[in-house]
């Protein structure tokens, strides 16, 4: 330990080392409340926002300030009540309050200010005087507590997620100063943040016996948040902080139940290379090395931060954008390893992914990331949310069977009990604006086209840019300059990745396959000009006047699309883009499901069929052709909409974004649809069954359509009440298990779901805790499957379902999954 405290403080002298020649720090990102849209794409997006999910969001975390305002009362010297122990809730919280603070930032609402107001008078509240922050009191966890909180004040921090939470707290702060001007929960921040320094790196007598804890956070966030908080504030400690944060990684780490890889602790970062574990806190992490990297100068982090991105989009990235192929822990799978039913694909990931890139485009000026950023925003960031603003996803698969994805569920849920994926959309929303324009010294780079104006303060002299544009649909973007006086600087618009005749995306894993060789065209006052090419952008440099018009056209012809032959999933498949969209077919639109299409790669035809009625109104679809393998056996066109807005008419519809490519392969989609999942799973039994039930029924394949279906057989404890029952599943030889599914009987009389339930292993003859993976619940849901994972596939002999009834009734099961 000595030693590796000797390290990280020679890391600390030497970390402002002259090293930044190669960055482009000086690239400014226009902040989102001085962009003001008009976009009708967008704008419709952020006003649901506002009117719909963030009042839901608010409402639904309000239980984090009452554990906040008892943990409150409890330093205070009032210990009636306890807080409830959740280890992220207030995460959540801080991020809906976030939302609520950008959206202030675009419009004023009083009613809002005022509820923002009271719910930070709460968070200072809840703060012990020493500027500790978290939803639970640790001498107070209840005797023989085996939770992630730790037995003590960041004692397990590797699962805790005490610093990923106040993390949260000062991106919250950092909206809500820019958004009102107000410093009341900034102090807050900042008082958390000097406690954190003092624990972590200088030494606090009330905390780890007066020794530095000297050890990286379990889950990334604080990282990126300091590097926002010295940017807010200038206060140059918070970024030393998230250096020492970041070098510390992999030097002393300590993993709790997980591997080295699952949170990047594997290697000190600066020797990473690829996109390994947990996705969430791979993005968070990338993003929050690249922020620091660009602000300090320090250039010894490119090779790494290349490295991990080179892997991603060579080997690990969904051509929606979406990360994490549903490997262990939420987490990448291996190389080329992008199933698609089975993709996990978060969207928090995603909402990481769209960080990471942002930030690497901030510190090199290259238009790659830009493009990998809009990718991600545009297909899975956008697939999060339905079109209401009031139903959510958690993982964003690109295939849908009607059978449950891997949370378990076949359609959108208005609320998880890990709620991080629908209260990150809520703030992400409102802060697109800030995603469309940067500029440096005398240049102004163009980064996401909609129609917006925005005033900019270039070394020349003040311009007003406005900008009209119908995009992701049309690729004319036509912009007016005007500025204050005629001044010579630079425009820089993004010609993305997918106007070329290559690929939709940088990387190897996709490339066009349809053979088509797009122009795109840039005119300054109706005349033909001649640009030069730099780093992805289109180069103009004139001397500009008032009311100077400049049109960049960008092909939207929809393309084909293939991925690399070292991806089994998708190999001889097709997927459809248009622009920066990926396109899905539902269906809904195709009298059945899309699957028994083939798509002739060699003689491509698609148009575009705009929507005009229905939810999915004012959105472009396309129509392609296609071989219908099914009933018809007939030449046909399958009908696609934008994946982000799949799962928009009804849960559980069919979907699909790779197409066969050839008749034989539809046809074995169809026969891989039609087979009855029938799992043997070894010895049945259970404590009891119910005289007219059948224990069979829990393997037999045979899917309900609600809880209370009364069609099919099930297992049930009846005429038992009140008594703990158990399923015990023996099998004949061990195998790993990635998750069990649970399908509950609820007939709203004498059965109901439980009041709680949980899981046992068998391993060498005994009976262990499953352990279920940290964001997992063990619900007791009604109408949809209850999914709990381990944090990786886990070698079993067997599976004990263990169910406390509610009282005065008995349990019930249709339906039991183990997967592999």
């Amino acid at each position: 330990m000595k030693r590796i405290n000797i390290l990280i403080l020679t890391l600390t002298l030497l970390e402002w080392s002259a090293q930044a020649a190669e960055t482009a720090g000086s690239l400014t990102a226009v902040p989102f409340n001085t962009v003001r849209m008009s976009d009708r794409f967008w704008q419709a997006r952020i006003a649901t926002n506002t009117a719909v999910t963030i009042p839901l969001v608010l409402d639904r975390t309000k239980e984090s300030l009452v554990d906040l305002d008892r943990c409150g009362r409890i330093y205070r010297g009032d210990h009636s009540q306890l807080p409830s122990n959740r280890l992220a809730g207030i995460s959540d919280l801080f991020k809906a309050m976030e939302a609520a603070a950008c959206t202030l930032a675009l419009c004023r609402d009083e009613n809002l200010l005022k509820r923002l107001d009271e719910a930070i008078a709460t968070v200072s509240f809840g703060q012990r005087a020493d500027g500790y922050l978290y939803g639970l009191v640790h001498e107070f966890l209840p005797e023989g507590y085996q939770g992630s909180a730790g037995k003590t004040r960041y004692a397990y921090d590797v699962m805790s997620h005490e610093l990923y939470n106040v993390g949260h707290l000062y991106e919250g702060a950092v909206a809500h100063y820019h958004a009102t001007g107000k410093t009341n929960w900034l102090a807050v921040a900042e008082k958390n943040a000097r406690h954190v320094n003092k624990v972590f790196f200088e030494g606090d007598p009330d905390y780890n016996n007066g020794k530095p804890v000297l050890l990286a956070p379990g889950h990334q966030e604080i990282e990126l948040a300091l590097c926002r908080l010295y940017e807010t504030t200038g206060t140059r400690l918070y970024l030393d902080m998230a250096k020492k944060f970041i070098d510390i990684r992999g030097l002393n780490p300590v993993f709790g139940p997980f591997f080295p890889e699952y949170a990047q602790q594997h290697t000190p970062v600066r020797e990473q290379r690829e996109a390994v574990g947990h996705a969430v806190r791979f993005g968070y992490l990338w993003a929050g090395v690249a922020d620091m990297a660009r602000l300090t100068g320090d250039a010894s982090y490119r090779s790494a931060l290349e490295g991990v991105w080179e892997d991603l989009v060579n080997r690990k990235l969904y051509i929606t954008g979406g990360l994490g192929g549903g490997g262990p822990g939420e987490g990448f799978a291996g190389p080329y390893e992008l199933p698609n039913r089975t993709a996990y694909s978060e969207t928090c990931a995603a909402i990481g992914n769209l960080y990471f890139n942002f930030r690497m485009y901030l510190l090199t000026g290259e238009a790659k990331y830009l493009d990998c950023a809009e990718v991600s925003l545009f297909n899975t960031v956008l697939a999060g949310v339905n079109l209401g603003g009031n139903k959510f996803n958690y993982v964003n698969p690109l295939e849908a069977d009607g059978r449950p994805n891997a949370k378990g569920v076949g359609g959108r849920l208005p609320w998880y009990g890990t709620a991080c994926c629908i209260v990150n959309i809520a703030r992400v929303l409102p802060q697109v604006p800030g995603y469309l324009y940067t500029y440096q010294q005398n240049a102004v780079n163009v980064t996401l086209y909609g129609s917006s104006e925005t005033d900019l303060t270039l070394a020349s002299g003040k311009v007003k840019i406005i900008q009209t544009s119908d995009y992701p649909f049309d690729g004319k973007v036509a912009l007016r300059l005007d500025p204050e006086k005629e001044m010579a600087f630079t425009l820089r618009l993004r010609i993305p990745t997918w106007a070329g005749a290559e690929k939709f995306m940088p990387g190897a894993l996709y490339t066009y396959s349809d053979g088509l060789s797009p122009q795109w065209t840039v005119t300054v006052n109706g005349i033909g000009c001649e640009t030069k090419m730099d780093k992805g952008f289109a180069v103009i440099e004139r001397s500009w006047k008032r009311g100077d018009h400049v049109v960049l056209t960008l092909p939207m012809s929809p393309r084909l699309n293939v991925a690399t032959e070292k991806m089994e999933a998708n190999r001889g498949r097709l997927a459809v883009t248009r622009g920066p969209l990926v396109y899905a077919a539902e269906a809904v639109d195709n009298d059945g499901a899309p699957q028994r299409f083939a798509v002739n790669k060699e003689k491509p035809d698609c148009h575009r069929e705009p929507i005009e009625a229905g939810v999915l109104k004012g959105l472009h679809g396309l129509s392609v052709a296609a071989y219908d393998v099914g009933s018809s056996n007939r030449a046909s066109r399958i009908r696609m909409i934008p994946y982000f807005a799949w799962n928009n008419r009804g849960d559980f519809q069919p979907m699909s974004v790779w197409l066969a490519g050839t008749a034989e392969q539809a046809k074995n989609d169809c026969e891989r649809l039609s087979l009855v999942e029938s799992k043997k799973y070894g010895k049945v039994t259970a404590t009891f069954t119910g005289v007219n039930d059948f224990l069979g029924a829990v393997t037999d394949g045979a899917e309900p359509v609600a809880s209370n279906d009364a069609r099919l057989p099930r297992w049930t404890s009846l005429p038992q009440r009140n008594k703990q029952q158990s399923l015990t599943f023996e099998f004949e030889q061990q195998r790993k298990v990635s998750q069990v599914q649970v399908y509950w009987v609820d007939n709203g009389k004498e059965v109901r779901v439980p009041t709680r339930w949980s899981l046992e292993r068998k391993l060498n003859g005994r009976w262990e805790d499953y352990g279920k993976y940290i964001t997992d619940d063990y619900e007791v849901e009604k109408d949809r499957w209850n999914t709990v994972m381990p944090n990786e596939a886990k070698v079993c002999e067997g599976i004990r379902i263990n169910m406390q009834p509610q009282p005065n009734s008995s349990v019930g099961i249709f339906e039991v999954k183990i997967d592999e």
